[in-house]
C-alpha cells in the first residue's frame, strides 16, 4: 500500500484540478472524473479528517489548483479524466516517476521536501549511465570495487555485534543472516570498533565509484549523461511538490527544448569527502541565448538500502543546487489574472 503522505500529496494535488471551490467540496463531490476507488476515497477521507496531513493536503490542493489556471498547464479547463498510478510505475522505459495522468496528456509527477532524484543501483549508474535497457553488474556494489575493505567492515561489525556465528565471508551471508546483523547494528553510527574499517570503505568506495563512472562517460555525449541525471526525457511533463518552505510548480523540458536552449561544457566527476561513500558531480553550461555559462552540482551517496548490510548499496542521486535553478526546469507560469476563468461547480 502506498504511504499515507505519499497518498495525500499525490491525490490532494489531483483534486487541486477539479472544479470545486475548495478542498472539502472536492472530497465530498468524490467525482468520477479521478478514477480511484472507494476504499481509496475512504481512505483518503480519514487522513483528512485526522488533521495529521494539513500541511500537505493544503500544498498539494494549491499546487493542483495553480496547474489547473496555469497558461502551460490546463488553463481554466476542467480535466475530463485523472488517472492515479498509486504507487506502481509503467512496465516500459520512462525517465521521470509519473504519478498523475490527466487526459492522457499531462504527466505530473508529485516531489515533497526532497533534492533526491533517482535510487539506481551503482553499476546501473557507473557501469550503464543510467540507460533504460542494458545489463550491468546486479551484485553488491561494496563487495565488487572494494572486497578488501567491505570484508575488514563485516568482520569488525560481526564482532561488534557479537554474532560469531554468522558466515566469516561478507560474501557467503544469506537474507536471513543479513538480516540479522542488520538489526544488532543500532544507532546511527557504525560501531565504535569499526570505525577506522568503515572510514576506509568509503574511501576506496568513492574513489573507485568515481574512477569508473569517469572512464564510461567517455563513451557518451556527457549531454546525454546530463540530460539522464536531470531526468529530461523526449516528452514533456511537470514536477509539483514543495522544496524547503516554498512550493515547487515546475515544467520539464523535453531533450528538443534542452539541446535547443543550452549546450553542455564540461561534465566533471570526483570522489567526494563525506561520512558516507559518496560521488560528486558537475556539469557546466552555456545558456545559448545569453552566451552567459552557468553550471549545475549534485552527488551521488552509495549507500545501503534498509539499513546496514540489509540489502546490496544504492546510488542515491541528489541535486545540490536549488532545484528551481536546474536548465530545463521551467516555473510554471501563473494565470495572469488569478480570478479570471476560475471555474467552480455550485
Amino acid at each position: 500500500m502506498v504511504a499515507d503522505r505519499t497518498s495525500v500529496t499525490e491525490l490532494a494535488t489531483a483534486l487541486g484540478t477539479l472544479p470545486y471551490a475548495d478542498l472539502a467540496g472536492a472530497l465530498a463531490a468524490r467525482s468520477p472524473v479521478l478514477g480511484i476507488d472507494d476504499d481509496t476515497w475512504c481512505r483518503l477521507d480519514r487522513l483528512h479528517a485526522s488533521g495529521a496531513y494539513w500541511r500537505d493536503f493544503t500544498s498539494a490542493y494549491r499546487n493542483g489548483q495553480a496547474f489547473a489556471q496555469a497558461p502551460d498547464g490546463l488553463a481554466g479547463r476542467p480535466p475530463r479524466r485523472i488517472e492515479w498510478t498509486g504507487g506502481h510505475r509503467p512496465s516500459g522505459d520512462e525517465v521521470a516517476p509519473i504519478d498523475l495522468r490527466i487526459d492522457h496528456v499531462y504527466h505530473i509527477s508529485c516531489k515533497y521536501l526532497s533534492a533526491n532524484i533517482a535510487n539506481p543501483s551503482p553499476a546501473r549508474l557507473f557501469e550503464g549511465l543510467l540507460a533504460t535497457t542494458g545489463s550491468w553488474d546486479r551484485t553488491d556494489w561494496y563487495e565488487t570495487i572494494a572486497p578488501g575493505e567491505y570484508q575488514d567492515l563485516y568482520a569488525a561489525c560481526r564482532h561488534a555485534a557479537g554474532l560469531e556465528e554468522l558466515p566469516s565471508s561478507a560474501a557467503d551471508l544469506s537474507p536471513a543472516d543479513r538480516d540479522r546483523l542488520r538489526h544488532a547494528l543500532t544507532g546511527r553510527r557504525v560501531p565504535d570498533h569499526a570505525q577506522g574499517a568503515y572510514r576506509r570503505l568509503c574511501a576506496a568506495v568513492s574513489i573507485e565509484s568515481a574512477k569508473r563512472w569517469t572512464a564510461t562517460l567517455a563513451t557518451i555525449d556527457p549531454e546525454r549523461m546530463l540530460w539522464r541525471l536531470l531526468r529530461i526525457g523526449n516528452a514533456p511533463y511537470y514536477l509539483l511538490g514543495a522544496h524547503g518552505s516554498a512550493s515547487l510548480r515546475l515544467r520539464i523540458d523535453t531533450t528538443w527544448d534542452w539541446h535547443h536552449t543550452y549546450q553542455v561544457r564540461k561534465l566533471s566527476i570526483s570522489a567526494g569527502h563525506a561520512g558516507q561513500p559518496r560521488v560528486d558531480w558537475t556539469a557546466e553550461y552555456l545558456v545559448r541565448a545569453s552566451g552567459e555559462t552557468r553550471r549545475v552540482d549534485g552527488h551521488v551517496e552509495i549507500r545501503w538500502s534498509h539499513g546496514r548490510f540489509g540489502q546490496p548499496p544504492e546510488a542515491k542521486i541528489y541535486l545540490d543546487s536549488r532545484i528551481d535553478h536546474v536548465p530545463g526546469y521551467n516555473p510554471l507560469e501563473p494565470a495572469r489574472d488569478a480570478g479570471q476563468g476560475r471555474f467552480f461547480v455550485t
